[in-house]
């Protein structure tokens, strides 16, 4: 298993911010990180290994931001991001964490290869921690959304943000949870 590049994102199911997505393989030993899938660990923890895994392995991490992912789709963004993966690491097996390799050759998909292959939790663990700081240097910018504690995902809290004081720069215009349709975005579905 050393020529695997583990490939997870992070963000996908959020109602504001970026989809990040990270290649990762390793360059030494990281088995002492006892790595698994980033959300089973604390924010504390995945910060730790995080640090270390940015010092011993070889990475790539794509960003995409919320106007991307509203022009051209979440499927697209990931198919985007493994070819790009793929380019930088064509000398490995690349493994990704999920179902669907998005009509991209040479992409072996595993249902939980975050839990399962240690390559692919440090990269669900990289995306994770990459977009986490995101959100929180995000947050100055617009205090009343509670970036810092939901990292923009649809919790109650960030919905009642959206109701109070409407989308923001970060809001993806996309996604329309069902108790948003009508007083946020329009009466269309």
């Amino acid at each position: 298993m050393a020529n695997i590049c583990g490939v997870d994102e992070a963000g996908r199911g959020a109602l504001a911010g970026e989809l990040v997505v990270c290649g990762c393989a390793f360059n030494s030993d990281v088995s002492k990180l006892n790595l698994t899938d980033s959300k089973k660990l604390t924010p504390k923890k995945r910060e730790q290994i995080y640090t270390s895994l940015i010092q011993q392995c070889d990475f790539i991490t794509i960003y995409f931001n919320n106007k991307i992912i509203d022009e051209i789709g979440l499927s697209n963004c990931l198919r985007r991001a493994l070819r790009v993966i793929k380019f930088h690491f064509r000398e490995y097996q690349i493994i990704y964490d999920g179902n669907c390799n998005y009509g991209i050759d040479g992409i072996e998909t595993i249902i939980k290869a975050d839990a399962k292959i240690p390559q692919v939790s440090a990269a669900s663990i990289i995306a994770k921690v990459s977009r986490d700081l995101q959100m929180c240097r995000f947050d100055s910018f617009y205090p009343y959304f509670g970036y810092a504690k939901h990292k923009g995902y649809g919790v109650k809290a960030h919905i009642e943000a959206l109701q109070k004081y409407g989308p923001n720069e970060l809001t993806r215009q996309s996604f329309k949870p069902k108790a948003l349709e009508a007083s946020l975005f329009g009466d269309e579905i």
